[in-house]
């Protein structure tokens, strides 16, 4: 009987996150960018921009809590988000759709679920890309390229020289990191309103 009334409880913590407007969009835009990465590899800075802006509206005119700033929160967010992700796109290691996609994350969580977030993300990724490569079958091809490109950067790194992008023919295929943001953020948020993370 305890273990049904937990799950009965869970289910409505669940509901109560489902039916926030704040937590119903985003992650309604995250499985929408998340599809369309899987589609076209690509994240529409159109989809990116609505997130943003109703983000930051709706977190300024009515804030997680009333001793927030909003506006202050979601800017905040919003640039650790964004900071986060940005060197790994120096590096071309990851595209800028997926950077603005978690600079919009930022923008609807605040500062620290942000980092918290971006964490549960990089976890996410790693699994998903573990798993991609066993999919399609090109582990060979992924241990090859991970020793390649360190080979490379341990001798351009004393220059101040990094490179993580491969040539298209040797590539072990490309993830659509829009899903292992959309993963990791809708994991967060879950595990965070079940109570597992504070």
């Amino acid at each position: 009987m305890t273990s049904q009334s937990e799950t009965w409880a869970a289910l409505d913590l669940l509901k109560m996150l489902v039916l926030d407007p704040r937590y119903a969009a985003l992650i309604a835009i995250l499985v929408a960018a998340a599809w369309i990465d899987v589609k076209s590899h690509r994240i529409p800075n159109s989809l990116v921009f609505v997130g943003i802006v109703f983000a930051v509206l709706y977190n300024g005119l009515n804030p997680p809590y009333l001793r927030d700033n909003g506006w202050v929160l979601a800017l905040s967010g919003l640039g650790i988000g964004f900071i986060a992700f940005l060197p790994f796109h120096m590096l071309k290691a990851m595209g800028a759709g997926d950077v603005k996609l978690m600079a919009m994350v930022g923008a609807f969580l605040g500062p620290w679920p942000t980092f918290e977030a971006t964490l549960a993300t990089g976890i996410a990724g790693g699994v998903l890309a573990i798993g991609f490569i066993f999919w399609t079958g090109r582990v060979r091809q992924a241990f090859h390229n991970v020793s390649l490109v360190m080979s490379n950067n341990l001798l351009t790194a004393p220059a101040g020289q990094l490179d993580f992008s491969l040539s298209p023919n040797s590539s072990a295929g490309k993830l659509p990191y829009g899903v292992a943001i959309a993963t990791g953020t809708i994991a967060f948020l879950i595990l965070r309103q079940l109570g597992c993370i504070h």
